[in-house]
């Protein structure tokens, strides 16, 4: 039931951005270090508004594999940078966390996080900070944070 939910609410979020036009910077993967530690993907859906995921290995509470995706609004613009941007991002998405003890857990996450983008290297740099809410098996809060670099392949 879980994964059906989890399937039907990416699925959802994925519809929404899907008419969208894709901004050149395309879709970049590369590593997330924190909690969790693992892989990280985004792609731009339009030119401030991305979707973003993980497959990283979680090791607070119960350790054990989760599978996060989000949708993100980026807000350029707040501060000056020479060279790149540097937006700010907020968003919504939804995790799944797959425990060593079989303590399975499904909820709701709300990044939060700044942004790097390279002017001339395709590259971004990112920190965040994330409350989770889990609902099932049962309410529980949490948070993840951490800092990664993605390497964005170009149309």
């Amino acid at each position: 039931m879980i994964v059906r939910l989890t399937i039907y609410i990416l699925s959802f979020l994925l519809i929404l951005c899907g008419h969208a036009v894709a901004e050149d910077r395309g879709f970049g993967l590369g590593v997330i270090l924190g909690e969790p530690t693992g892989i990280s993907g985004k792609y731009w859906v339009t030119s401030n508004i991305a979707v973003d995921g993980a497959a990283a290995w979680s090791f607070a509470g119960d350790d054990g594999v989760q599978l996060h995706a989000d949708v993100l609004y980026h807000k350029f613009g707040l501060f000056n940078v020479k060279a790149g941007k540097l937006p700010i991002y907020f968003g919504a998405g939804a995790r799944i966390k797959f425990t060593i003890d079989d303590d399975n857990r499904f909820g709701i996450r709300v990044p939060v996080g700044i942004d790097y983008i390279f002017e001339n290297i395709p590259l971004d740099i990112f920190f965040e900070l994330v409350p989770i809410v889990d609902f099932a098996p049962s309410t529980k809060f949490a948070f993840n944070g951490g800092v990664g670099v993605r390497y964005f392949f170009h149309k």
